[in-house]
């Protein structure tokens, strides 16, 4: 099982999750091209080059087909990859996706994500985290020291010029547009979908319209936002693997 995050963030966010998807799968948690300590030289990103990346990865770790899951950002990226590389993976599983309709944050989410892009700091990290899942404080409560060690590398990689630039590169290409529907349309493998049902972000509404138009099932985990991984490990790990 390969596991792709989401924007801004690295690998270490599948950690709540990772004992329990460990039990019925080997994983694979890289870093997104240019996130965490995955660097990118010095050619810029496009989205073949990322595309290709993940083909070398999946090749380079995985004896047989994957189950590839996407979160948001990662998630835009996975749906891609499986439109052009159905044989690569053996089924698809979308966490909360960008790219199945346009990216229209609310007023309140974009002032904190610019917030935090343009000045991380603790303060402006919280804030932003606050609209992403459903109740900041029991996340805070359950990690516990995690918590701090998480917050700690997120704000020492979003102070890295590189990481920002790669970030914002990868927002433009995967995140903001729409992934058209003749491409979401090829998607042959098994697909499935989960939702935080309180998810402020990318509303469950839109995993709804696409799981009736593409015929896949969506399960949707209630008390969470966009970091059901995060928010409610074991309720995520029972809808990614049953």
């Amino acid at each position: 099982m390969v596991l792709l995050h989401g924007p801004g963030a690295h690998a270490a966010g599948w950690l709540p999750a990772i004992p329990a998807l460990a039990v019925t799968h080997r994983i694979i948690a890289p870093d997104l091209p240019g996130h965490g300590a995955t660097a990118v030289a010095d050619a810029p990103l496009d989205a073949g080059r990322v595309l290709s990346w993940l083909d070398a990865l999946i090749d380079r770790t995985c004896p047989t087909p994957p189950v590839l899951v996407g979160q948001l950002l990662g998630g835009a990226i996975a749906a891609r990859f499986a439109a052009v590389s159905p044989g690569s993976i053996r089924a698809l599983v979308l966490v909360v996706p960008f790219g199945l309709a346009p990216f229209a944050p609310t007023p309140a989410f974009g002032a904190a994500m610019t917030g935090y892009l343009t000045d991380p700091t603790g303060d402006s990290h919280d804030t932003l985290w606050q609209h992403c899942v459903h109740d900041l404080g029991e996340v805070q409560s359950r990690l516990g020291g995690r918590w701090d060690a998480m917050r700690n590398y997120n704000l020492a990689l979003a102070r890295i010029p590189a990481v920002a630039g790669a970030l914002q590169t990868l927002l433009g290409l995967f995140a903001m547009p729409s992934i058209p529907d003749d491409v979401l349309a090829r998607i042959a493998v098994p697909t499935t979908l989960v939702w935080g049902r309180d998810d402020a972000i990318v509303p469950v509404s839109v995993g709804e319209v696409a799981a009736a138009r593409y015929g896949w099932p969506i399960r949707v985990l209630d008390n969470t936002g966009n970091e059901p991984a995060i928010e409610d490990p074991e309720a995520f790990v029972k809808a990614v693997t049953s």
